[in-house]
């Protein structure tokens, strides 16, 4: 029974062609999970001759052709796949209970509140079949409004899937489309902008994809999804926004914030890592900078990046940065950058 509750939902995959060797691998990787020896190609063939002949089920598969990729092999090649003819059939299907109804229906009613996941139509029709009745807006998330607004539910549903995808892309100095193809894994959003965190199917380098860069996805039901073999929750902990230099060693970075922000600060961290100073201890930091009068001292533990030299100088005067030297340098670096391009525009002004 465990390997048939395995092969229904196999064969009522819509995102994947399998073939007898596929649902064979992915019987076996599933059931290895669960500590239950593996089973032959034969033993596979067998049970579904049974759900489809002999058993108390006889269900409708069909068979069908669809293209193929052999990365070993380096070539494409079709190959014969199954699935259930209807893809709403299971051989487990059964009615909800009153209380999965209830848990259910107050899912919904909370999930149909929120913006930002276009593409879910299939939510409304649940909804209106569990007689869920629309409630007013009380939650409200900011979104960053896509051309394409479809994007977001496609590659949530890819991720969900496991499915491989072909993107195509264009970068930001470029209107040039480019095609990759990648296993997806994430997606964050940061900064009213969202971002896919996926691995590139040549040699699993994890790559960032901005989602307005992105022109096109291409599901690939035939390759073969590889999970992230890391914990991909752990890859931000280091990193303000959503860019990572592998290698580069965690900053300790001590700073000022004056009295007009010093309350934001605390209570909206610049990172998790923030530490605020108080007692001895920022009376020892106070004495070796006489010249900062008021205000409070932080510090963060991160990895230094784009997102984090840009927070940094967002709050202008309010916030100065004490060490360590090579982040204070880049800060005064743009501050000069930008203090000249203010003083160029000036003059041009002044000419006028």
């Amino acid at each position: 029974m465990t390997r048939y509750k395995i092969l229904d939902d196999l064969l009522s995959n819509r995102y994947h062609n399998y073939s007898l060797d596929d649902l064979t691998e992915e019987l076996n990787r599933r059931l290895n999970e669960m500590d239950i020896d593996s089973v032959t190609r034969r033993c596979v063939e067998k049970d579904i001759h049974y759900l489809e002949y002999e058993g108390p089920f006889l269900v409708d598969i069909e068979r069908y052709s669809a293209p193929g990729y052999s990365k070993e092999k380096q070539r494409s090649y079709v190959k014969k796949c199954l699935r259930y003819s209807n893809p709403s059939f299971s051989i487990f299907k059964k009615d909800l209970t009153d209380d999965e109804e209830y848990l259910l229906s107050e899912a919904l009613s909370l999930l149909g509140q929120f913006d930002g996941l276009p593409n879910l139509d299939g939510l409304e029709g649940l909804r209106f079949g569990l007689g869920v009745k629309r409630k007013r807006k009380i939650i409200s998330l900011t979104k960053n409004p896509l051309e394409n607004s479809s994007l977001l539910g496609q590659l949530f549903t890819a991720i969900s899937q496991k499915q491989v995808i072909e993107l195509s892309y264009h970068t930001f100095n470029s209107d040039e489309i480019k095609k990759i193809v990648v296993h997806p894994y994430l997606l964050k959003e940061y900064n009213r902008r969202w971002f896919l965190f996926s691995a590139a199917d040549t040699d699993d380098k994890l790559l960032c994809f901005s989602l307005d860069r992105i022109d096109g996805v291409k599901p690939l039901p035939s390759y073969k999804y590889r999970e992230y073999k890391g914990d991909l929750s752990s890859y931000f902990d280091d990193i303000i926004g959503v860019t990572l230099h592998i290698g580069q060693p965690v900053e300790h970075i001590l700073f000022w914030v004056s009295d007009n922000s010093c309350h934001y600060v605390e209570t909206k961290p610049l990172h998790d890592s923030q530490i605020m100073y108080k007692g001895d201890k920022a009376d020892e930091i106070r004495a070796s900078y006489p010249s900062l009068s008021g205000g409070a001292f932080f510090s963060i533990d991160c990895v230094e990046n784009y997102e984090l030299i840009r927070e940094l100088c967002s709050f202008g005067p309010e916030l100065v940065v004490l060490s360590p030297d090579g982040i204070r340098k880049k800060i005064i670096s743009r501050l000069r950058k930008m203090t000249g391009m203010y003083e160029i525009d000036s003059k041009r002004r002044n000419l006028k």
